[in-house]
């Protein structure tokens, strides 16, 4: 049963073939050139490779916009390349995961140029029309300033169709069941492959009932019921991480009570209300996401991140939060996107401050979920602000000092390498940091093996420990988990200034209560009361294993 659950204690690593490493000189990377850097990311402790789209694409929008299901961009390489890619994750212990985006499809997919040209055609019911513009076309978009309806004339249809996003991104009529056998083909199609699973792209729009008429959202939840039951029944272990960025209390829903519908979310609340509290210094709105997001069924699981590909989104922030979290890591106009988010990656937010870094990092490893790392983080990589929108957190991995950053050979990469300023290629690279063992890369190995080895933040239940520093606002976050009789604690200062923090453990715990220090060797022994008293350094963390080493090797013998 662990083994099916695998993804309760894993690692996960998402990357862009695009962008990730060029074997051929093109400019572009792809699968040849992402095997050659398997070993890496093995070393590194990723137990679960994430792909974002690498099938065939006029990628308009970074390959969101798939015109074939079934095949790979042949910028990319072939479907031999992927099969090689598979293979080769399999035999170093890696699952594979890649994107799956059917709410829509590109206006260049056969479908949709059939659907316009032929009204009897069996593809026009695929997508969503309307033989007059529907009163709300302006409204519901999903890149407010960018886009300006979601009702878009086709002159050779005659007729309006929905796009939730971009208008050369019609939407499919996902309710229609020859569309949902569809999906399955091409789940079915990557299995067979060897992916282990799908991260599934927008999926409230992909369940959503969608037509001219409707007046109110509705979402079909039993959609996602078959897809994975499919799913499993296809490939034991198989899984859905979804992207839904709802309010905690649809989450549920999206679970389903039994765990029978998606296996894992991303958690969008804790992310936002995260960077609230490393932006304000108080963890309570924090801990509250916690709190509200930690009803879900026992196989399920979140997937906490810090940055990915998309803008830092903060709606789910009130407006006073928002602001605060503008000023502190996105100041600047340029830094924001559709007024609702930040536009860069994590390291310039936070100023390059390695004590910061590492506050972040230990907190993504430690929150209830698995974590999820975004390619270039590992080693604090930059943005490029002159880029349009997202793609100045999209540009290619800095591998070493060679030209382009050891991406490619070519004088033209697809996107510009960081090549100015302290996050340029030349003083930021893997090869460099590889070489240095108090590196940001040498680091987050060292972190990530220690998460692996503490199932209790996958498996377990976690409560808030009580603290006292003194200070009117919650500066520090305390949580311990329980997982088969051992407990974990883990702290956090997120104020600049150090703290003295008090709490008590539970009564259950060990006998003589002595916390292990897992990262060093400052352990903590308790005063009357199984009380302890910690001082923690500015953005300090500690990692605890509650019980001293006697008691911990007799527990595992039962």
């Amino acid at each position: 049963m662990i083994n099916d659950l695998w993804y309760k204690n894993a690692v996960v690593y998402c990357l862009s073939v695009a962008t990730y490493m060029d074997a051929n000189g093109d400019g572009i990377g792809d699968f040849k050139g992402l095997v050659r850097r398997l070993d890496y990311l093995q070393g590194l402790g990723v137990t679960a490779v994430w792909l974002m789209p690498f099938q065939p694409s006029p990628n308009r929008d970074d390959g969101y916009d798939v015109a074939d299901y079934y095949g790979v961009d042949p910028r990319y390489g072939t479907l031999g390349d992927f099969v090689e890619f598979t293979q080769g994750c399999k035999q170093r212990g890696m699952r594979v995961l890649i994107d799956l985006v059917v709410n829509h499809t590109s206006d260049q997919h056969a479908w949709f140029k059939e659907a316009c040209r032929d009204p009897q055609s069996k593809y026009r019911d695929w997508y969503v029309w309307s033989p007059k513009k529907p009163k709300n076309a302006d409204t519901g978009m999903v890149f407010p300033g960018v886009q300006k309806t979601t009702w878009t004339w086709q002159k050779e249809a005659r007729a309006y169709y929905f796009h939730r996003f971009y208008n050369f991104q019609p939407d499919l009529n996902t309710a229609h069941p020859d569309v949902q056998a569809e999906i399955l083909k091409i789940m079915g199609f990557w299995l067979q492959l060897g992916v282990d699973g799908f991260r599934m792209d927008a999926v409230p729009f992909v369940i959503a009932k969608k037509g001219a008429n409707l007046k109110r959202p509705a979402e079909q939840y039993d959609m996602l019921r078959s897809f994975t039951e499919f799913l499993t029944w296809r490939k034991s272990g198989a899984i859905i991480l979804g992207e839904a960025n709802v309010v905690p209390k649809t989450d549920m829903a999206y679970f389903g009570a039994a765990g029978e519908r998606l296996q894992m979310m991303f958690n969008f609340d804790v992310n936002q209300h995260l960077f609230y509290a490393m932006a304000s210094g108080d963890c309570a709105p924090l801990v509250k996401a916690l709190h509200d997001t930690n009803p879900r069924p026992a196989t399920a699981q979140w997937g906490l991140f810090l940055r990915n590909h998309d803008e830092l989104d903060l709606g789910r922030l009130t407006e006073k939060q928002r602001q605060a979290v503008f000023t502190a890591f996105g100041p600047d106009k340029n830094m924001q996107l559709y007024n609702r988010g930040i536009r860069r990656r994590l390291a310039p937010m936070l100023q390059g401050d390695r004590r910061r870094l590492e506050l972040a990092y230990s907190l993504m490893l430690t929150l209830p979920g698995t974590p999820v790392v975004r390619y270039g983080d590992e080693i604090g990589m930059g943005d490029d602000l002159d880029l349009p929108e997202r793609n100045c957190a999209r540009t290619p991995m800095q591998w070493s000092t060679e030209p382009q950053g050891g991406f490619t050979k070519s004088v033209k990469p697809i996107l510009p390498v960081i090549s100015e300023g302290a996050y340029g290629f030349e003083h930021l690279n893997v090869a460099a940091q590889r070489r240095d063992p108090n590196s940001l890369l040498n680091w987050m190995e060292r972190m990530i093996r220690m998460r692996k080895e503490l199932p209790e933040i996958g498996w377990g239940d976690f409560t808030i420990l009580n603290t006292s520093t003194g200070a009117k606002t919650s500066l520090v976050l305390a949580m311990r988990y329980q997982w088969r009789n051992n407990a974990v604690v883990c702290i956090h200062n997120l104020a600049a200034d150090p703290q003295e923090v008090r709490f008590s453990l539970p009564a259950d715990d060990a006998p003589d209560s002595t916390l292990v220090n897992l990262l060093s060797d400052d352990h903590s022994r308790p005063e009357k009361g199984r009380r302890h008293c910690i001082l923690l350094e500015a953005y300090g963390y500690r990692w605890f294993r509650v019980g001293g080493l006697d008691y911990l090797l007799k527990r595992s013998d039962t």
